[in-house]
């Protein structure tokens, strides 16, 4: 079981309690919530709370997460490109279109499917049996570097480096439009969107620090190509920055708005670059991977128009 705990803010007085622990919680949605209180998970104070409950300002929720109760993610033979193994992590390129880890929806053929079936019982457990080994998440649609510990004392280590900001992460992409600036920083808070559970959006409440760092490699008039680095790791977080610039990633279905290309069958956007100290050895581990085939025929697609 996990336990978490919320104070709620003036802002949040007067907020139905279930909507405010999914705020805080962006894992969770509301109806989850109202399902944990009817099984007494939720306390307010020490005292179990009713979905009807209302927050006050200074109002202490303890939130109880019960150890999931989940299918088991089953091997498959998937082809992985891997760039890098040893004994305590391995770092695979993962294709577009695949989604990292089974969920509603997408029960197999998931890059846990294929690590399961590459690495066996060798993988991580903090994440539990839907997700072992995944140190950190790249979306679907989002081509590019992802690290997978072998075991939980890489996994802390890594995940420890993520979190105090060691850990390198660099993109690139195609976005819209032409960016006024050679580089800069996008420094703006992001958080679950307020009437889209699907979305992200920048903003100021129930939100966290989100940094992202650009710079322009190529401009093409109207998309530039640039690279991204990340400083923190916030679901989506490229994608909703450079949308909030007003240079959404070409090919965004979800953020692109009017702007995004359908014809490119997701979002232009390739993690290539990753660096980190590896758990074990102590020596800075740096690892590349080229742009896919779809980014490269983008980009020489723009290059000749």
């Amino acid at each position: 079981m996990e336990t978490k705990i919320f104070t709620a803010l003036d802002e949040n007085a007067g907020m139905r309690i279930d909507k405010f622990i999914a705020d805080s919680e962006p894992e969770l949605t509301r109806s989850s919530v109202v399902k944990l209180m009817e099984e007494g998970a939720v306390t307010v104070g020490g005292k179990a709370a009713g979905k009807n409950y209302r927050m006050r300002s200074g109002d202490v929720v303890e939130l109880v997460l019960p150890d999931p109760v989940l299918p088991e993610a089953k091997p498959e033979n998937i082809p992985l490109d891997i760039v890098y193994e040893d004994e305590d992590l391995l770092v695979v390129n993962k294709p577009r279109g695949m989604v990292v880890h089974p969920a509603a929806g997408n029960p197999d053929g998931t890059l846990v499917n294929a690590l399961l079936y590459h690495c066996g019982d060798s993988l991580s457990g903090i994440n539990g049996v839907l997700r072992p080994g995944i140190v950190h998440r790249i979306d679907k649609d989002t081509s590019g570097l992802l690290i997978v510990a072998k075991n939980d004392h890489s996994h802390k280590l890594l995940a420890e480096q993520i979190k105090e900001h060691s850990f390198t992460r660099k993109y690139q992409a195609v976005v819209v439009g032409n960016l006024k600036e050679d580089e800069g920083t996008v420094n703006a808070p992001i958080g679950r969107h307020p009437t889209d559970r699907k979305k992200m959006t920048v903003t100021a409440k129930n939100s966290r620090e989100a940094i992202t760092h650009y710079k322009v490699l190529r401009r093409f008039g109207a998309y530039t190509h640039v690279e991204l680095t990340l400083e923190t790791g916030r679901t989506h977080q490229i994608r909703v920055h450079m949308a909030y610039l007003g240079h959404p990633v070409a090919g965004d279905p979800v953020y692109g708005g009017k702007k995004y290309l359908a014809s490119l069958g997701g979002q232009c956007l390739h993690a290539y670059f990753i660096s980190f100290i590896h758990p074990t050895t102590g020596k800075t581990l740096t690892l590349s991977a080229p742009l896919p085939d779809y980014f490269v025929r983008f980009l020489d697609s723009l290059a000749k128009e």
